[in-house]
């Protein structure tokens, strides 16, 4: 298998541009079949108007937190983690001032499934080429110090690949292994991307088996559902809501000791 990527730059995006027509115009003589295109969220984002005043940072982390996953104050003030609306556990719910407008910071797409799909589907009609689409973001990880890329959102590829019930080189049965494909992806396409080089895309090719339909199941699917999640809580938030928990229990069984 021989696997190419490169970035490709666009002009600055702003609300209301047709990001659809911005990598066409870029990009789209050079599209095959197969290519799979990683898009920076934050273009999405400014093209979608998904901006808010850079004084309402915090207020706008709180009105995209769904749940409170861990929080530690520091120097700079303090960092939360949390489960935001599309379903994402990330630093400040995915509020970004990088690579944003002076005086503005980005929310995520508000669905980056369809985010993808509609560039996937435009893409597809205006260049003839079978492309999939991959929508990008930059994430931590617990237990691992930096940062890499995701798959926030995702159309017409697979996002995952299940070799569960195939054999490895030694001809032992895997039985437990799913590869977050899309994440591979979005990670090998930041290695080329760049954070601050202003090529927001790039084209990954030689992986045309993953390419498929519009209509398969988008990046979401790649969030752990909570009955598996092992890890849902920071530390402190995990003993605070067993600490409540307890308590709430006594109250229901009548006794009010301390």
């Amino acid at each position: 298998m021989r696997l190419e990527a490169w970035a490709v730059a666009l002009p600055e995006v702003g609300p209301g541009d047709d990001l659809v027509a911005l990598i066409a115009d870029a990009v789209g003589a050079e599209l095959r079949d197969g290519d799979i295109l990683a898009v920076t969220s934050k273009i999405v984002s400014k093209a979608e108007g998904r901006q808010v005043a850079a004084a309402d940072r915090e207020q706008a982390i709180t009105e995209q937190t769904v749940r409170l996953v861990a929080s530690r104050a520091h120097a700079r003030g303090v960092t939360r983690i949390v489960e935001n609306p599309q379903g994402l556990v990330m630093a400040a719910a995915g509020v970004d001032a990088s690579n944003a407008p002076d005086g503005v910071v980005l929310l995520l797409p508000e669905d980056p499934d369809a985010s993808a799909r509609a560039l996937a589907t435009g893409l597809r009609s205006a260049t003839g080429a079978a492309v999939g689409v991959i929508i990008t973001d930059t994430l931590g990880r617990a237990w691992r110090e930096g940062q890499t890329d995701a798959a926030i959102g995702a159309a017409g590829v697979h996002v995952v690949s299940d070799l569960r019930g195939t054999t490895d080189a030694s001809g032992h049965l895997l039985e437990a292994t799913i590869a977050a494909v899309a994440d591979e992806i979005a990670a090998a396409a930041d290695l080329v991307k760049g954070k601050a080089s202003g090529m927001p895309v790039a084209v990954v090719r030689g992986l045309g088996h993953l390419v498929g339909a519009l209509d398969l199941p988008g990046a979401r699917a790649l969030i752990r559902p909570p009955e598996q999640d092992m890890f849902r809580l920071g530390s402190d938030e995990a003993w605070r809501e067993g600490y409540e928990a307890g308590l709430r229990a006594r109250v229901t069984d009548g006794d009010t000791s301390q």
